[in-house]
């Protein structure tokens, strides 16, 4: 067993017995990742925001449910994918009006040529720019499925829709992805 697989089952013990600095040494290192995928998921910064907190609120008064059959960062992760799920239906169901959330801090282009890194980093950003225009269900699974990495299985069951139905909604997603990258090339 690894020393940090070894600290986090202590930190998650201490947490057990309600030690917040265990709790406070756990969110620092998840924070980033879970509000990171709350973001993908609902694509909106302060319901991202909202929704880690609620996780880790979730996530500690639960603690005692978290039986060790997967890593807690699998775990909370869940929770998280889950509590976003939530959010993004009851969006989707009221018909909020979205805002365009600009990625924060983000640096001035200074004109200069661009690195190998750069150049990546621009296409991973255009890739993901593109995600968020795709159709709501297909910017959903391709998140799930592309970037969380959740299996078919799981998307269906996050998803609430056949195995039949998830496996075409994201081969259709895919497509059309495909297709705002070319036409965005072309």
């Amino acid at each position: 067993m690894t020393p940090t697989i070894t600290h986090i089952k202590d930190l998650v013990e201490r947490c057990r017995k309600g030690d917040q600095r265990a709790q406070m040494e756990i969110y620092e290192r998840y924070y980033k990742a879970m509000y990171n995928t709350a973001l993908r998921i609902t694509g909106r910064a302060a319901e991202a925001e909202d929704i880690m907190q609620e996780a880790f609120l979730r996530a500690f008064t639960k603690i005692d449910s978290f039986k060790g059959n997967s890593t807690f960062g699998a775990w909370l992760k869940r929770i998280v994918v889950n509590e976003s799920i939530t959010a993004y239906n009851k969006i989707i169901r009221l018909g909020e009006v979205s805002y365009n959330d600009e990625l924060k801090n983000e640096a001035e282009d200074s004109g200069a040529a661009l690195n190998e890194d750069d150049r990546k980093n621009a296409k991973v950003r255009r890739i993901l720019e593109k995600i968020k225009s795709l159709k709501e269900n297909y910017r959903l699974g391709l998140t799930l499925h592309l970037i969380e990495g959740y299996d078919y299985e799981e998307i269906c069951e996050i998803m609430n829709i056949s195995y039949a139905n998830c496996r075409t909604m994201i081969s259709r997603a895919k497509t059309s992805l495909r297709k705002k990258l070319q036409d965005d090339e072309g």
